[in-house]
């Protein structure tokens, strides 16, 4: 059989699908963008203009995100002008994202909402959110009666209003079992039709995340179901990525996450990364050729630096001077197949990303970089160039510049 003949299921085993924990879901699964609320919650981000706020939203739009967190308009001022700037950018553009704000469990928050969504003729999701852990109610004084009471009053407020809810407990990994029967059940009981977990300091593990989304999803299902179940998680255990999928398999419907992770303390679910990994684990067929302008458009907006090692969209994810790894790659590319390039040295495809494999030349390089990297700008790669480039190369400290090449040539 010839190489051609070969299908890539030949090319790679794949030990990902031969005992996975649970099979793959078999229903839609959503994603909630975070990066206009909680990614602002930084205190190394910069606060958007508007103009480029709604360049992100059209790029949400364009991942197929299925919901944004326009902002916190109880917050008051600028940040609720530009809520409502955002919410009208999605009623006339007819944007297929739905629109939520976060909001304490409070009238006083509810009621900007109320007032833009109106004014927009467009409905927001009040995100109504209330702490439920016991280390919480020790330090702020709660009792959950108390809770209880703020959370009947409020949700029924906001559903009496027309508002779509959704019910957020903070810190829901680390909170009692019977609290967190007894605050979703009574906000399901108000009229609240999604609830959220929430992972807000990132203590989870996997088998946590997994534990804590099953528990709540049965309390749905006590209550009659049709009720959105949703993720949230933080990076602070570098587990975001992970307990997103893991909330997923124990019965989640949408995860939420951020640009590049950015967010409060480490940050929250990278949104990008999200993305990718569902793409690849064949869960999701949303098009992911525009994530990079996504990244690059929020990391512009926000004062916020990719490190150069981030997955795919740092500068050196598909960036190889290493002698044995480029000329496998340089070996696939001259066989005329991109995608067996894509592959050979990588575990995430390139291209799928609008992006390519790139050989550059350093001290750890063979000469089939010099040649290749010649090649590729339409420079004849003879003998003595190619060796004037390699030794070059053997003396200097790292990756040399374009530039400095050039002049070698």
């Amino acid at each position: 059989m010839s190489q051609e003949e070969l299908s890539r299921g030949d090319l790679v085993y794949d030990w990902n699908t031969v005992a996975p924990a649970l099979p793959a879901p078999n229903r839609h699964i959503g994603f909630d963008d975070e990066t206009l609320r909680d990614g602002l919650q930084s205190p190394s981000v910069c606060e958007p203009t508007v103009e480029k706020k709604i360049a992100l939203l059209h790029l949400m739009e364009a991942l197929n995100i299925d919901t944004a967190d326009i902002g916190l308009p109880g917050a008051g001022g600028t940040h609720a002008a530009g809520v409502e700037r955002l919410a009208r950018e999605i009623g006339e553009k007819k944007l297929k994202i739905r629109p939520n704000c976060a909001a304490r469990t409070h009238r006083n928050d509810i009621t900007p909402i109320v007032e833009i969504s109106q004014r927009a003729g467009i409905p927001i999701e009040a995100c109504t959110f209330i702490g439920s852990s016991s280390i919480r109610f020790f330090a702020e004084g709660w009792t959950l009666d108390q809770l209880l009471k703020i959370t009947e009053d409020a949700v029924s407020f906001a559903v009496g209003e027309g508002l779509p809810v959704m019910y957020v407990t903070e810190d829901t990994t680390r909170a009692q079992p019977e609290t967190i029967r007894a605050l979703y059940t009574a906000a399901i009981r108000c009229g609240a039709r999604a609830v959220c977990v929430c992972d807000t300091v990132g203590h989870s593990t996997p088998d946590g995340a997994r534990a804590v989304v099953r528990f709540v999803k049965k309390i749905i299902e006590e209550q009659g179901g049709n009720v959105r179940l949703d993720w949230h998680g933080h990076q602070d255990r570098g587990l975001g990525v992970i307990n997103s999928i893991a909330a997923i398999e124990g019965g989640a419907d949408q995860v939420h996450g951020s640009a590049l992770g950015m967010g409060e303390r480490v940050g929250n679910a990278p949104m990008d990364q999200l993305l990718v990994n569902f793409k690849l684990m064949g869960w999701i067929d949303n098009d992911v050729s525009r994530l990079g302008e996504y990244c690059k458009v929020a990391a512009e907006a926000c004062g916020w630096s990719i490190p150069y090692n981030y997955p795919v969209f740092g500068r050196d994810a598909f960036r190889t001077a290493t002698g044995v790894h480029a000329a496998a790659v340089i070996k696939s590319y001259r066989k005329g197949d991109r995608q067996l390039a894509d592959m050979v040295y990588s575990g995430v495809p390139a291209g799928i990303f609008g992006l390519e494999q790139l050989i550059e030349i350093g001290p750890m390089s063979g000469k089939s970089n010099v040649i290749y990297w010649l090649e590729k700008r339409g420079f004849e790669p003879s003998d003595e160039r190619v060796n004037r480039i390699y030794q070059r190369a053997k003396e200097s400290s790292g990756v040399m510049a374009e530039d400095d090449i050039r002049q070698l040539v």
